[in-house]
This record gives structure tokens, C-alpha cells and sequence, in this order.
């Protein structure tokens, strides 16, 4: 589990590239490495991924092809920066919103727009993930949690402000029109409106079966 408060960005040093999998590691500092175990999960760019190695301050990763082909793990390179975030402990602060790092899909970015005091994107997704984006409701992109700030549903998109410290310690700063982003929605109300559906589901199934039976007796 993840807060979605980005800890900085961090070059791949290594990058392997095998049919299906990519093994990579990432230089991390001092703080990030401290009490890091193989095993342990870290966010890289709001994926969650297993350390599979420990050598001083790099830490290697392994990406299946599921995850290179759901998420902008696929695009890595050597010196490329990546957004990293230790994973939560017990009894520490989440200063964003709960994040599992189960990245839903890749969205587009269609929109940037620099104002006097943070950036603004509007962020393009598909009509499965739209449904579950709220208004001021938390998204992570790319593992750092924003606040939703207006919908579009004609163009199924919608915007986040990005405030100067996030640009700081994450890839925003560098993303314009055309750029992809990992998009996980709020779990919880994933779970929400899936629950939803799944009772509005059911209950047509049984008025769909009532009208079967009216026909009948009708007829």
C-alpha cells in the first residue's frame, strides 16, 4: 500500500530486456535504501513492483509483460528518471490517498496548460476507467494522488492541478500533449460503482424476467 506521495525521481541504471520481461534497477539515496529488503514492494512511476535485488544504493526490479504492456514500464531506458515511493509502514502518516499501485491502464495527457502558481493537464481515459473518476475526488497518476478537478464527459477526460512540489520530485514537469501517464482510479470507489452496477445489473435481469412472465400470460 502507497500514500501517493511521490519520494522523488531516480535514474534506471540497468535495463535488460528479455521476451517478456524487463529487469531493471533504479539508484536510489540513502533514505530511500534504509531498512529496504529483497522482496519488499516500492512504486515506480504509481506501479507497484517487487525488489528482486539489493546491490548498495541500486535496487533491481523485474517487469512482467502483463505490466510492460499495461503501463509506461514498456517505454523505460538507461538514465531515464522514474517516480519512486517506499511503501506505507504501520502507524505512518498518509499525507495523499490509498494506493495499491495496481495500475488500471494508460491514459493520455490532451491538455497542459502553465498557470501563475501550478500547471493544469487534462488526462484522457477510456469509458471503462471513466466511470469511476469523480469530481474532487483522488486519482494516482503516475503514483502521485491528485484531486480531480473538472470532468469532461463528452471527451472523457478530466484535469488535475499540479502544484510546484509535485512537479519538483515527479515526471510532470517534462509530460505535454501526447504524453502517457499510469492511471489508477480510487479503489474505493472502483469497488463502489462496481457494486452499484452489479445491483442495477441484477435488477434488470428480474424486471426483464417479470415482462418474460407478463408476456406469457398475456399471450
Amino acid at each position: 500500500m502507497f500514500s501517493g506521495i511521490t519520494q522523488g525521481l531516480f535514474p534506471v541504471s540497468l535495463l535488460l530486456k528479455r521476451e517478456g520481461l524487463f529487469r531493471y534497477a533504479i539508484d536510489l539515496n540513502e533514505n530511500l535504501i534504509k531498512d529496504l529488503k529483497v522482496g519488499a514492494s516500492v512504486a515506480i512511476d504509481g506501479v507497484c513492483q517487487t525488489v528482486v535485488n539489493i546491490d548498495g544504493l541500486t535496487v533491481s526490479f523485474d517487469a512482467m509483460s502483463e505490466t510492460l504492456a499495461a503501463t509506461t514500464l514498456g517505454a523505460l531506458d538507461i538514465d531515464k528518471k522514474v517516480s519512486v515511493e517506499r511503501s506505507l509502514r504501520l502507524g505512518e502518516e498518509i499525507g495523499g490517498h490509498e494506493v495499491a499501485g495496481h495500475v488500471f491502464e494508460q491514459a493520455i495527457i490532451i491538455g497542459r496548460r502553465e498557470l501563475t502558481d501550478h500547471v493544469s493537464l487534462s488526462i484522457q481515459c477510456s469509458d471503462g476507467c471513466f466511470a469511476f473518476i469523480k469530481p474532487r475526488g483522488f486519482v494516482a497518476i503516475d503514483g502521485s494522488s491528485l484531486t480531480v478537478a473538472a470532468l469532461s464527459k463528452k471527451s472523457k477526460s478530466f484535469e488535475v492541478y499540479i502544484i510546484p512540489e509535485t512537479l519538483r520530485v515527479t515526471n510532470f514537469v517534462n509530460k505535454g500533449v501526447g504524453s502517457r501517464v499510469n492511471l489508477e482510479p480510487d479503489m474505493k470507489v472502483v469497488a463502489l460503482v462496481e457494486a452499484v452496477q452489479a445491483s442495477l445489473a441484477d435488477i434488470q435481469t428480474r424486471v426483464d424476467r417479470i415482462e418474460k412472465k407478463l408476456r406469457y400470460v398475456i399471450n
